[in-house]
Formats: structure tokens, sequence, C-alpha cells
């Protein structure tokens, strides 16, 4: 399938790269010239706007940071919108606020275009290794065209319900993984502070209830004291942003997530909003005055 890539980021390059390993045709678009060289290198082709990636193609992927980026590498100027054919599909990656992912799909819509939400989960590792979980919102007839060009990328494709479904769905999932992180990091500080060995904490837990994938994740990151971003916190201050917007929308109460944002905004000042979100357990580190390390 030709297939229109727009934003090689952290986790595009690699969903992209995983595309032309299962055969399919890309032209790609980026403002890092760099990451656009390294998928020509590959087989790619250069497109230098939305607009001219939708002359070429009618199946596009879209994986921009925030809602803005999306806005307007679709309907900004140059934008995909300008130039695409009716029926071309428009497959939005990122994740974002699922009231913008609904009103770009009706403006989109006008014009006989297509979309689906669906955005990712598993960081940086898995977009490498193609086992990212892909959430996805839109009509089901487009979820089932496109879920084996999804499952090129993922391990897991879910089909969530309509337009906006998939992101709702992600911003859940980034409160769950924000308050574990946290949670992880709570206990791991209490225990060095109460005189365990932090390590020996970790693995005698992790077989048990309190076991989690990112407790496996992110404990040995800590542990290790390795903060390289898989998933940086200046990104998930922004997916909290949009999770308290949403909530707020349909008054559901979120306070847990309004207490994790605030944590979050504590370790950014601290100059950490590069660092992976593991660097949570940092926050905790300073309030206890301890370093949590076997």
């Amino acid at each position: 399938m030709k297939v229109g890539f727009i934003g090689l980021g952290i986790m595009g390059k690699p969903m992209s790269k995983n595309l032309i390993k299962a055969g399919h045709e890309l032209v790609v678009r980026d403002f890092n010239q760099a990451a656009v060289d390294e998928l020509v290198t590959l087989g790619a082709k250069e497109a230098k706007s939305g607009a001219e990636v939708a002359r070429e193609c009618e199946t596009i992927i879209t994986m921009v940071p925030n809602s803005p980026h999306v806005r307007e590498a679709v309907l900004g100027k140059d934008g995909v919108i300008e130039t695409a054919k009716p029926g071309t599909v428009l497959i939005d990656m990122s994740s974002i606020d699922p009231v913008e992912s609904k009103s770009i799909g009706g403006t989109l819509a006008e014009k006989g275009i297509e979309m689906l939400d669906a955005p990712v989960s598993g960081g940086e590792p898995k977009a490498i290794d193609g086992t990212l979980s892909v959430m996805v919102g839109g009509k089901k007839e487009l979820f089932d065209r496109y879920y084996d060009l999804l499952k090129a990328m993922a391990g897991t494709v879910v089909y969530v319900g309509e337009l906006g479904a998939g992101n709702i769905a992600k911003l859940a999932n980034q409160i769950i993984v924000a308050v574990n992180i946290a949670a992880m990091s709570e206990a791991l500080t209490f225990a060095k502070k109460a005189g365990a060995n932090p390590e020996l904490v970790y693995q005698a837990i992790r077989g048990g209830l309190a076991g989690s994938t990112v407790l496996d994740a992110k404990a040995p990151m800590v542990l290790g004291r390795n903060f390289k971003p898989g998933f940086r916190i200046e990104l998930h201050i922004k997916d909290l942003t949009n999770a308290l917007n949403a909530a707020h929308s349909v008054t559901s109460p979120v306070p847990l997530t309004a207490q994790l944002m605030e944590m979050m905004q504590a370790l950014k000042t601290d100059g950490c909003e590069k660092d992976d979100h593991a660097a949570i357990a940092r926050y905790y580190e300073k309030l206890a005055g301890i370093t949590i390390e076997s």
C-alpha cells in the first residue's frame, strides 16, 4: 500500500520504518531533514508539505506532538486538506484531545475525507520493535480495512468506538500509567527510607498483585538511574493536560490526574521535563532526601 507518513519523531520514525519493512511504499514529511533523509535511504520518498503527501497518497498517517500540530498539518496552509481527494483516509496516530479529533474529522468529512484516530501506547522501545498498543476510533469498516496496516506497527490493535474514542482510551491509559509510576516511586522511596533494599523489594512484589507492565518497565530504570527518555515528562504533561480538559468537559472528577500534573510540573521546574516519566521517582526522592537505588 502507498502510505503518506507525516511526523518522523521519536515514535513516528521507527513506526514508519516498520511499515517499510512490511513492504509498504512510503511518502514522508517532517521538519527534521535528517529524519527524512534516513527514511529516504530506506526507500521512502520525500514530500515537502502535507499537501504534497496528499497529492500522492490516499492513505495518510499523522504522528505529531499535539492537537495544534495535527490541525496545522491537516487543515493549515499547505496541509493535507488542500489536495486530498474525496475518499482519502487520514489515520491520526498522535495523542490529542478527543474533542479536537472530532472537530478535525468533521472538517475533513465536508471534503469527503475519512478519519480514524489511532493513538498508541508503548513508548519508543515498542515503536522500534513493532509491538505498540493501538486504540482506534472511527467507522468500523475503516478499522477493518486498515487493521493489517496498523498491525505492521503494533502488537495489539483494538477498535474502541466512534471517532474520538481512540484518544479517550489513550488518555485513560496515560492516567493509569502516571498513577502507577507515582505509586511505584512512593513505595520504593518508602522501602529505601525504612531500611530495605529497594531492588529486593521490587523483586519480591513483582510476581504478586502489585506486579504490572509499568512496574517491570520503570522500576529497573529508577534503580539503575536511567532516565533516558522512552516517553518524556513534557509529553506526559501534554497528555494529562488533554485528560484534564476532556474530563472537565464531561464533569468527570480526576483528582489523581490533577495531583500527578502538579508533580510533573514540579519536575519541569527542576529541569527534568526531557527525562523519561520514570523520573517521577525524583519528585519523591527530593521530598524524602534519599535516592532509590540498591
